[in-house]
């Protein structure tokens, strides 16, 4: 391929865009591929525009992956037909050759080479099928460090990848390999960087991160604890917020808890993956907790932090799973003091123990139960919002003017509006929460200017 430097002296800077479908993980990677691209000289561009490579980084956990990848190469063609496609990411690592059927695609690579995709780039002419360099994933051992600064207000900062967990219903080990961690010192340095540019709330991300601490290689040592790693993030200058993404129940300890309540940067905001209510079904999908430990995980969250925000991962239609098992489901959530869910409908997936097992749920039953567990998420954050009107909060605002209001996120996570006023953007001040609007937004009043 032709060096950057050769490139700047033929003045032929090449377009790259790119699109990320899926988790905030994927997000903070497609950023890094970015700037590999932009170090060797590719000028980065919106996906709407037009461009001379396109890099699409892939999804195997959503529903319609392979349609929705297709969508994606027929709209980078719209703009460009001569344009280099490239898939990169977990669906690339999964199925590798239907990636490369897809009609206009020119590249596949899997989980180890998407961070050295520039060295793939030694001819962009269109190819008649999609070239594939895909590993065995268990040559996906090493660790590469990643975060995101698209967005002015939060960074996605990866601190682990890949899982040891068997899960029955996931292909995310068979996707991204075992369970590794970043080295705390560049975890760290990591940080800073980001906190050098101004934003102001900085999201830990990585496929299990309770799990931190795995070396590079996926060692079984633990070098550091997740806690270890939220007591030296606390430390990190010039960052306002630390944002803890999503948890498993069994690896959240009530040391990280009673830490996280009394910290400098930590919020008080915790997601935590519980996927069904019945302990039979959590036997079933082969998850590490039963139902008991979870209700501890939440009475202790509340018992430091009543006013944390706490969400919940729940999976509906998993093999097996009878109307009796769903109700357990629906009334533990129910009871239990969360303050949203994320519903997942169960859809089969190729080389799990799941697909096999009998029991299987009708499409139309998973939708039915899908839709009363999404109504139930609705009545649990207007509950939860309504216990924080009158209380005082800090909102950091967002950048985007929807409707003549701009948008943000208290510490806890609700989410308010107020008049759109761009010099607002990206800026954390002291409110107090006032009224729920029609829309579900709850509005506010300043208490002083910033924080």
């Amino acid at each position: 391929m032709e060096n950057k430097h050769e490139r700047q002296r033929t003045g032929e800077v090449k377009k790259v865009a790119f699109y990320t479908l899926g988790c905030k993980l994927n997000f903070s990677e497609t950023s890094t591929i970015a700037r590999n691209f932009q170090d060797e000289g590719f000028e980065r561009v919106d996906f709407e525009e037009v461009a001379d490579i396109y890099v699409i980084n892939t999804c195997s956990v959503t529903d319609n992956a392979d349609k929705q990848f297709k969508q994606v190469v027929k709209k980078a063609l719209k703009l460009n037909e001569n344009a280099f496609v490239a898939a990169v990411g977990c669906y690339a690592q999964l199925k590798p050759e239907e990636l490369a059927a897809v009609d206009g695609v020119d590249l596949v690579l899997g989980a180890t080479e998407k961070f050295k995709i520039t060295d793939y780039l030694n001819d962009l002419s269109k190819n008649q099928m999609g070239e594939v360099h895909s590993c065995e994933i268990e040559e996906a051992d090493f660790y590469v460090g990643s975060y995101s600064i698209g967005d002015r207000t939060r960074a996605f900062l990866k601190v682990q990848d890949g899982c040891d967990y068997k899960c029955t219903y996931c292909t995310i080990p068979l996707a991204r390999g075992i369970s590794r961690s970043d080295a705390l010192d560049n975890v760290l340095k990591n940080a800073y960087e980001i906190s050098q540019q101004g934003i102001k709330e900085i999201v830990l991300t990585g496929v299990n991160i309770g799990d931190y601490g795995k070396g590079e290689f996926g060692n079984k040592k633990h070098e550091h604890t997740f806690l270890d790693l939220v007591k030296a993030l606390d430390e990190v200058e010039g960052i306002e917020r630390l944002r803890i993404s999503s948890i498993e129940p069994n690896l959240l300890k009530n040391e990280t808890i009673e830490f996280v309540a009394q910290s400098r940067t930590f919020v008080p905001h915790f997601h935590i993956p519980l996927q069904s209510g019945s302990n039979d079904i959590l036997k079933k999908m082969k998850r590490r907790y039963l139902r008991e430990v979870y209700v501890d995980r939440v009475n202790k969250i509340r018992e430091v932090m009543p006013h944390a925000c706490i969400g919940v991962d729940v999976i509906v239609g998993f093999p097996g799973e009878t109307d009796e098992h769903f109700l357990e489901t629906y009334h533990f959530l129910n009871e239990l003091d969360i303050s949203y869910l994320h519903v997942f409908t169960y859809s089969e997936r190729d080389n799990t123990e799941a697909v096999l097992m009998d029991g299987v749920v009708p499409m139309n039953v998973r939708a039915k139960r899908s839709k009363m567990l999404r109504g139930l998420s609705v009545k649990k954050r207007r509950v939860f919002y309504e216990s924080q009107i009158g209380t005082h909060r800090t909102v950091l605002f967002e950048g985007e003017n929807k409707e003549g209001y701009i948008h943000g996120f208290t510490e806890n996570y609700v989410k308010v509006k107020t008049p759109w006023n761009p010099e607002l953007v990206n800026t954390l001040h002291e409110i107090q929460l006032t009224h729920i609007d029609e829309d579900g937004a709850v509005r506010m009043a300043f208490t002083n200017v910033t924080v």
